[in-house]
């Protein structure tokens, strides 16, 4: 058998350069010298006798071979970054390093006792754990900078992610507890009170706007927040009402006395959650992270929420677990 001259760092130079367009770029995220990651491309190309990018334009662009080459390169190191975590990681208990993205609906209910109990079940590991919005959280991933994100499900398919389906969260209305206003005047701007939107850079805040336009309402937009709390505590002191969820109205607990949720008159919609990760994690660490997240999910968030609210009982449920038969 012909034995290959390549090196593992020259297909993860190439790999860099492709995804930030330049040899600094890739030096930069490698923790190398730009001179020492310019080495490794040339040697690179110099061995395969062919350019695998244009090294004349900038950003950097990948050449016809160099798209050939960097498709097998992809799926190379992604087999073999999960051969070396699965032999790491056969053993939980022996797991070393976990880093883990949550959308900030967990920030308080979920994440603290997900810590505590892989903590247990991993005496190990060093872990990190983030709080972000969800499109910063699939960015998080595709780069490699986390192992597991916890994330809406955009509109667009991520194939290049591994999705485990989480909890399907529906979108309800957020009012003033004191006030008793129908929930279709809401809708049709006769409340007196403006909707707060959530902001538009935020997957959740598409999907609502999307929505809205497809049943053809055209409310004033006067209000635009980042914050979850923000508009709670807005909601809470009478000054407007939104479109969240029920994991959204969970996480503002000391603002629930003060709001009510409605359902969303007419057709109701809803948004997913899910677990993802990149591939190159161990089968058995995502299994045991997914089934915890889902055991935590039912007890702290589903669980009270339906018992203060019986009518979301059939719409505010788990999605089936892709792990069982």
């Amino acid at each position: 058998m012909k034995k290959s001259k390549l090196s593992l760092k020259w297909l993860e130079i190439v790999q860099l350069v492709a995804r930030t367009g330049s040899v600094q770029g890739a030096a930069d995220e490698a923790g190398l010298s730009v001179s020492t990651a310019s080495h490794h491309l040339r040697r690179l190309e110099d061995s395969l006798g062919v350019s695998l990018f244009d090294h004349t334009r900038r950003p950097m662009r990948v050449t016809p071979a160099g798209a050939v080459f960097l498709r097998y390169t992809d799926e190379a190191l992604r087999i073999l970054r999960k051969a070396e975590v699965e032999a790491q990681s056969g053993d939980l208990s022996e797991t070393r390093n976990l880093s883990l993205a949550l959308v900030e609906d967990f920030d308080s209910e979920i994440a603290p006792e997900l810590a505590r109990i892989l903590a247990a079940g991993m005496p190990n590991c060093a872990f990190r754990h983030l709080t972000r919005p969800s499109h910063d959280i699939l960015a998080l991933l595709r780069n490699r900078d986390i192992d597991i994100g916890v994330a809406t499900r955009p509109q667009f398919d991520q194939s290049d992610l591994t999705e485990y389906p989480l909890l399907r969260d529906p979108f309800v209305l957020a009012v003033p507890a004191s006030l008793g206003i129908a929930p279709e005047d809401y809708i049709a701007d006769k409340s007196g009170l403006p909707l707060l939107r959530y902001s538009q850079s935020q997957i959740m805040g598409i999907q609502i706007e999307q929505h809205l336009r497809r049943l053809r309402l055209s409310l004033p937009n006067r209000f635009e927040f980042e914050s979850t709390q923000s508009i709670m505590n807005t909601v809470a002191e009478g000054d407007g009402w939104t479109i969240t969820t029920p994991t959204n109205h969970m996480r503002a607990r000391r603002f629930n006395r003060a709001i009510s949720l409605i359902p969303f008159p007419g057709k109701g919609f809803a948004r997913y959650l899910s677990v993802f990760t990149n591939d190159a994690l161990a089968d058995n660490l995502v299994v045991s992270v997914n089934s915890t997240l889902r055991r935590l999910v039912q007890s702290r968030a589903i669980d009270p929420m339906v018992e203060r609210q019986p009518w979301l009982a059939e719409i505010f449920t788990l999605l089936p677990d892709r792990n069982k038969n």
